[in-house]
């Protein structure tokens, strides 16, 4: 059972500590990637796939990116303020689940591009969500060639589809949580208040066996050092020239 993911949560609010440099003066959403602020990658990828308005969450250098948005009609912005509290990525999407709406709704980190392969990923993934069996589809993508990514692997996927965590602490697994995914609001039922992250309700949901994944088409990129921010404006360069 498709759904129809007409908004979208996008997660903006981070320190971006690990981009040094690259963020001495822009806040991390607006730098530029080929060209074009990380936050403006995202919205527009998200304005392709239908996406009519995305909730975006501020904290760190919020003015700033705030004006950036205010010349931006699609998708239509509605910002949810942290500036007196930063509420990691759980906290943050608890915070503005008034603003998203009764039914699911997409997740974006704004660290993550990628190069589409066969097809519309975030098509694919409202495809792929059946509102009567979960709570949460995470985009997942094969870790051995995902870009910026330094990781062992995050999840496996059962025949059924459902994701999978690490059994034992050194165990390597193949994919690579890619920062998107659809949720429904239930998915934070009895969630805390204040800071917490979104693997404390996914596990609640991997354990109720509601936690589901998609694997991506295509190449994934996690910008989040200046070395993964080097290296995909130079694959968004060549895929451009392609």
């Amino acid at each position: 059972m498709s759904a129809t993911l007409d908004t979208a949560m996008v997660l903006s609010a981070g320190l971006g500590r690990r981009m040094a440099a690259a963020t001495d003066v822009p806040p991390k959403p607006l730098v530029a990637v080929a060209g074009k602020a990380l936050i403006d990658h995202v919205l527009d990828r998200l304005a392709q796939a239908g996406v009519a308005r995305a909730v975006v969450n501020l904290h760190h250098k919020a003015d700033l990116i705030a004006a950036h948005l205010e010349g931006r009609r699609a998708p239509a912005i509605v910002i949810s303020d942290e500036r007196s509290l930063l509420l990691d990525t759980g906290g943050g999407v608890k915070r503005a689940l008034p603003r998203l709406g009764p039914d699911a709704f997409l997740i974006n980190n704004v660290d993550s591009l990628w190069i589409e392969g066969v097809g519309g990923n975030l098509a694919r993934l409202a495809a792929a969500w059946d509102d009567a069996r979960m709570d949460c589809l995470l985009m997942l993508a094969p870790a051995s060639s995902s870009r910026g990514y330094e990781g062992r692997g995050d999840f496996a996927l059962a025949s059924d589809g459902r994701v999978q965590r690490r059994r034992a602490e050194q165990e390597m697994l193949p994919f690579a949580f890619t920062g998107v995914s659809v949720a429904h609001p239930r998915l934070f039922a009895a969630s805390p208040g204040g800071a917490f992250s979104l693997n404390l309700v996914w596990d609640r949901a991997i354990a109720a066996g509601r936690a589901y994944g998609l694997r991506m088409e295509g190449v994934w990129m996690h910008v989040g050092t200046p070395a993964a921010l080097a290296e995909a404006e130079r694959a968004l360069n060549a895929a451009a020239r392609d």
